[in-house]
């Protein structure tokens, strides 16, 4: 039996102009996440400026605490439909949407005039952020080029720090050049706009999931995709038919065992229930990991070690940003080489161990003035976030998303989604008020709850490097699933080639035979004009193959252009 390995382009992706459109088109994607972490660090910008302050009348802990939460408000409100639009009208529509809306809150946001308005605004943004998000990772994962999905979809949350950043240096700017001016926490809010606009224009030139496309019974749109992106049109290349015979075999073993899907499907298996118990904790751990009071609170932070002058704060949090961001990306890359159990026992240990550290420096400082100590927090929370990127930034939605199978992708992902929303909003509403109250002991009780997560994470956590899309989905669902859609994938691609043999041969025809269950098929087309626009939507590219004893249906991968 080949090995897909045999099956897939083995040089660097911009040598490969399929790949290199599909990587173009990603990038937007990964724009979500970027605008995502622009609006957390945006808000915990403007904060540090007395001028926001002063605006919006000093505003109490408790009020504070609303305006933050506002945005987890609005997400709270349209979670469980934000999967119904990412499963019903595709994710490219649900994105376009969210951004959309999004757009429209920033713009609220920045005009407020009052506390009302402010928390009006947020929750816009909350309402758009929760649809954006939902749809834009599962995207990336479902069209994602085999050996670059892990990584890819890895670096989705770690764009969040490049939002992040941009965010921090540009409210550092704005602080020191408009003080004493409402527009430097204005700016920062109207800047995060454009991108908004932008994404929610151009997502309808980038290509819809293959998979949303067979499960809605559009595999000629399906096979076009793959065969434009992951095969830089060749219309039988063996990997287009591997890649399809996979996503077939899967969705009709998910048809299967439940022919409707509700939230209720993501608990009535074991599989499932084994699943669940990992999305959920590691949506929770993901904020209740101590990272949450640098996120949402950093003045309140620095104050508790005696550094309260605005502009400090301001660099000090943007070169953090960019710190974060390093790591995580770093990590992304790492994750297929190095697999997502490690990383997650060695961020899980680290972020013990630092939080430890972070704990006692600023118990000394709090306790007898000792500056050293709190030099010490200065160079500690770094060495936290690297421990909490080199995992939770990389791996919260890639893992999340690769061992959900198809039909309750969207839906469970939903699932991790609300128990980050549950541990955001206790963070926010808590911490603010914990840490006047608790000062440096609130710090305890986040070491105890590291100490559980790292020991939850060793018991739970399943490796999943060194297989597809489908074939991790399967792999809590036993041995016999994961070789069902192995072998379909592997017949698909030899038939490939068999087909590529043979004269006379339609190049639309797809082997729709090599799943189990056919009720999900198209019928193969026979009218001649219908044939005959089925030509028109998938480029054909037989005669770019040659044959080796290498691989099935391998060809040239030296020079993708000159045999495209």
């Amino acid at each position: 039996m080949e090995h897909i390995s045999d099956l897939l382009w083995t040089g660097p992706w911009w040598k490969n102009r399929g790949i290199r459109k599909l990587n173009f088109c990603i990038a937007l994607l990964l724009l979500t996440s970027a605008l995502n972490g622009y609006d957390g660090s945006v808000l915990n910008g403007i904060q540090i400026m007395p001028e926001w302050a002063q605006y919006f009348g000093d505003p109490s802990d408790q009020t504070r605490g609303m305006m933050v939460a506002a945005q987890t408000f609005g997400s709270f409100i349209m979670l469980p439909f934000a999967p119904l639009l990412s499963d019903g009208i595709g994710r490219r529509r649900t994105l376009s949407l969210g951004s959309a809306i999004m757009c429209g809150g920033v713009l609220l946001q920045a005009l407020a005039t009052g506390q009302p308005h402010f928390i009006a605004s947020r929750i816009l943004i909350g309402i758009g952020l929760c649809i954006a998000t939902n749809a834009a990772p599962l995207l990336i994962t479902e069209i994602a080029y085999p050996t670059q999905r892990a990584p890819i979809t890895a670096m989705y949350n770690g764009s969040w720090y490049i939002g992040s950043i941009l965010s921090a240096w540009i409210t550092y700017a704005t602080i020191r050049t408009l003080s004493g001016s409402v527009w430097a926490w204005r700016i920062p809010s109207l800047l995060q706009a454009v991108p908004s606009l932008l994404q929610a224009i151009l997502v309808w030139f980038i290509p819809e999931s293959p998979r949303w496309l067979v499960a809605n019974g559009r595999d000629v749109e399906a096979v076009a995709v793959l065969v434009k992106y992951h095969a830089d049109g060749r219309q039988r290349d063996p990997l287009v038919y591997f890649t399809y015979g996979q996503i077939r075999e899967a969705l009709s073993m998910e048809k299967e065992v439940s022919s409707t899907t509700s939230y209720l499907t993501l608990f009535k298996t074991p599989g499932n229930r084994r699943r669940m118990r990992i999305v959920l904790a590691i949506g929770f751990f993901s904020q209740w990991a101590g990272n949450g009071l640098v996120s949402y609170y950093i003045g309140d932070v620095f104050a508790s070690i005696g550094v309260t002058d605005p502009p400090t704060v301001g660099l000090i949090n943007g070169s953090l940003q960019i710190w974060n961001c390093a790591i995580a990306i770093t990590a992304a890359l790492l994750v297929d080489r190095l697999g997502r159990r490690l990383l997650f026992l060695s961020s899980n240990t680290g972020m013990l161990i630092t939080f430890i550290g972070w704990t006692l420096a600023t118990a000394f400082f709090s306790t007898n003035g000792d500056r050293n100590a709190a030099n010490a927090v200065l160079g500690i929370i770094p060495l936290f976030y690297f421990a909490y990127n080199i995992a939770y930034s990389p791996m919260l939605v890639a893992y999340t998303i690769e061992i959900l199978p198809y039909r309750i992708r969207a839906k469970g992902f939903t699932m991790m989604n609300l128990t980050i929303c549950i541990g955001i909003t206790t963070n926010q509403f808590v911490n603010p008020i914990a840490i006047g109250k608790l000062g440096w002991k609130l710090y305890i009780v986040y070491c105890a709850f590291l100490a559980f997560q790292l020991g939850y994470i060793y018991l739970f956590l399943v490796e999943t490097k060194g297989k597809t899309l489908e074939e991790t989905a399967a792999i809590f669902d036993g041995q016999k699933e994961i070789d069902n859609i192995t072998n379909v994938g592997y017949q698909a691609a030899t038939e490939s080639r068999i087909r590529s043999s043979k004269a006379g041969e339609h190049p639309d025809d797809i082997p729709l035979s090599l799943s189990r269950h056919n009720s999900m098929a198209p019928t193969i087309a026979t009218d001649k004009d219908e044939l005959e626009s089925r030509r028109s939507r998938v480029p054909s590219g037989d005669s770019n193959y040659t044959s080796s004893n290498k691989g099935i249906g391998r060809y040239p991968r030296d020079s993708p252009d000159s045999i495209a």
